[in-house]
This record gives structure tokens, sequence and C-alpha cells, in this order.
């Protein structure tokens, strides 16, 4: 599974690249462009959500949070995780996916994986432009982060 954030309509082919192979894409906002989502479903299957910036006709059916379910694992994807409105380990989420920060994170609390892969697209300071991936295994999400050389 690959995840990515905050492409903010730049959606670089080192990006693209390193996605290749993946059988769902997870974006956790700030799109930026349509055109970023439909070159990402050419990869794989993609889920995405609306982030602060999206804003335009295209962005309208984006949802501002969703549950996926992808073998048996529960993703609960969100912009900003200031936003988060549910305990995760008690609605039976194994991993929340957020954006926004720029910042790649990937730490466990109560059970749950939060996840956040950082910016795909423009740099931000000092952050690495970096994505994620997502194994599962055996019933267990095995994440990484993946920096993006330039």
């Amino acid at each position: 599974i690959g995840i990515l954030s905050d492409t903010h309509g730049l959606l670089r082919p080192e990006v693209e690249k390193a996605l290749k192979g993946c059988r769902h894409i997870l974006h956790a906002g700030d799109v930026g462009d349509g055109q970023v989502l439909t070159r990402l479903g050419r990869i794989a299957p993609i889920m995405a959500v609306r982030g602060n910036m999206d804003h335009g006709s295209w962005s309208n059916s984006l949802p501002v949070k969703e549950m996926v379910e992808i073998e048996g694992i529960f993703f609960y994807i969100l912009h900003d995780l200031y936003q988060l409105d549910l305990d995760p380990s008690a609605a039976g989420i194994h991993m929340v996916v957020s954006g926004h920060t720029h910042q790649p994170k990937i730490y466990q609390e109560n059970g749950v994986t939060y996840l956040n892969p950082g910016s795909a697209g423009h740099r931000r300071f000092d952050y690495p432009v970096s994505i994620a991936t997502v194994r599962i295994e055996n019933g267990a999400v095995i994440p990484r982060i993946i920096e993006i050389d330039l």
C-alpha cells in the first residue's frame, strides 16, 4: 500500500516510480490538483481525503475523513491529526493515516499505528520529500517511510 500526503499539485516522477507495484494508494490530503489523483489512479486504486488547502470543484467529492478496509486492516485517513474525532483503538482501527505537518512520523499508541508519510510535493523547511509504504503480513501492518532522492 502506498501512502502519501501534501502533494500540493506536484506529483514528482520519483514519487510515481516509488509507488509502482502498490496495489492500493492512500492520499492524506492537500492533493492540490485533481490531475494528481488521475495520475495516481493509473498506478493503483486510490482513496484520498480533502486537506485544508484543497479547494474548488475537483475537491468537492473528497471526504474530509474516511475509513478504508484493506485485507482485514482498518485505516482511518484524515489530513490533520488534530481533527481526529474518535478513539481509534475503541473503533477497531489498526492504522491512522494523516498528513498536514510535512514531517514523516510513525509511532504506536494503545495498539494503533499512527503514520504521517510527510510531504510528497514541495519541500518545506529542511524536511525530506517522502512517502510511506505499508505491508500487511499475518494481520499486522508494517509501515516504512521512504525518503525520495531528488
